[in-house]
């Protein structure tokens, strides 16, 4: 099963401030350049690409602080996954949109491709670090915000060895964000 990251962080590798705020995403730049066909960044594709998502449980909370409507669910109908040790039920308002999971993460990507799906959305930084670690992580896209946070949540934790990134693909947009798609080469 292919396993994937679509994120974006400042330009110094913060997916969030230390109060867990992504605000900033939306002033980054020149949050009122024209992007037209690329106003979401590629995302839409990226989604269109992945029949599953693994998030951890600070991504869902998150998620949930949103209070998306059912017109703004930027995840269609796919599978979502949560992963926590400790919490055992989504908040109320992603009930039927997220399901909790706490066990092995290889075991989960092994009944997930018993099911027949291919590819997996990961997201949120304790996660992603967690799939690099177990090395499952197939590729690597990072959208930077043109903005140095100087502090706040990283989005790569502790990795136990090196991780080599190949097949750079970079795209700058007008509003002055940088994309880099990269292939993953464990050593």
């Amino acid at each position: 099963m292919k396993c994937s990251v679509f994120i974006a962080t400042s330009a110094d590798g913060y997916i969030a401030t230390a109060d867990d705020s992504v605000e900033w995403l939306e002033t980054a730049g020149k949050p009122n350049v024209d992007l037209g066909g690329q106003a979401d960044m590629g995302f839409n594709d990226y989604i269109a690409s992945v029949d599953c998502m693994i998030m951890g449980r600070n991504c869902m909370e998150k998620l949930a602080s949103f209070n998306l409507t059912d017109d703004q669910w930027p995840y269609k109908d796919i599978r979502i996954i949560a992963l926590s040790k400790t919490v055992t039920e989504p908040p109320k308002n992603l009930a039927g949109k997220i399901e909790m999971y706490s066990g092995d993460i290889r075991q989960l990507i092994k009944e997930l491709e018993s099911s027949n799906f291919k590819h997996a959305y990961i997201d949120g930084g304790e996660t992603i670090t967690s799939f690099l670690n177990e090395q499952l992580i197939n590729e690597i896209t990072i959208t930077q915000a043109p903005l140095l946070l100087g502090s706040g949540k990283p989005l790569f934790g502790d990795i136990f060895k090196e991780v080599k990134l190949t097949n750079a693909k970079a795209t700058a947009f007008p509003n002055d964000f940088v994309q880099v798609r990269y292939d993953v080469d464990y050593l």
